[in-house]
């Protein structure tokens, strides 16, 4: 029987070692970019759509609160 699957999920799950902080790292810069985009998508379907804000179930001001979090030189 081969334990190297065991062995992997092993060291990922401690907290001590240099690859699960770089894993948690990595995470985090991809649910910002994720986050960033989703902004940037939803500031284009504002300007470009904004019937379909309401398709999406979001109001005018939680699209503006949105952007806002944008960073000034993509506003």
């Amino acid at each position: 029987m081969n334990d190297t699957l065991a062995t992997i999920q092993h060291c990922v799950v401690r907290p001590g070692r240099p690859l699960h902080r770089q894993t948690t790292l990595r995470g985090m810069i991809a649910t910002w970019r994720e986050r960033a985009r989703f902004r940037w998508d939803l500031k284009r379907m504002a300007e470009t759509n904004p019937h379909l804000i309401d398709d999406i179930g979001l109001t005018n001001r939680q699209v503006e609160e949105e952007i806002a979090k944008l960073p000034f030189w993509q506003r």
